[in-house]
C-alpha cells in the first residue's frame, strides 16, 4: 500500500524525488531509453532503481484510487471564525501549474 513507497531498496531524498517527478514529466512512456534518461536526470540512481521507484508509485496510486488506503483522521483547524478540516481544504490550486 502507500507505505510501500518508503520501503524501496534504496532511500530517496526529497530532492531526488523532485528530480524524479520532473524527469517523468520530460521523459514520457514513449521516450526511448526512458529509465536511463530518468536515472541520468536524478543523478544518483540506476535505471533499475528509478523503474522500481516508478512501479511502487503506480502501485500506491492504484491502491489510493481503489480506496484501499484509509484516509487519515485530521483534527479541525479553528481560526476563531470557522472550523475547517484539512480534507475540506480546496487543494485545486496545487494542481494548476
Amino acid at each position: 500500500m502507500a507505505t510501500s513507497f518508503m520501503s524501496s531498496n534504496s532511500s530517496w531524498t526529497s530532492k531526488q524525488n523532485k528530480m524524479f517527478e520532473r524527469a517523468l514529466a520530460v521523459y514520457d512512456k514513449d521516450t526511448p531509453d526512458r529509465w536511463q534518461n530518468v536515472a541520468k536526470a536524478v543523478g544518483s540512481k540506476s535505471a533499475e532503481e528509478v523503474k522500481r521507484h516508478y512501479d511502487i508509485l503506480v502501485e500506491d496510486l492504484v491502491n489510493i484510487e481503489q480506496d484501499l488506503v484509509p484516509l487519515p483522521k485530521y483534527k479541525n483547524v479553528d481560526d476563531g471564525s470557522q472550523s475547517m478540516g484539512i480534507t475540506d481544504f480546496d487543494w485545486s490550486f496545487f494542481w494548476t501549474g
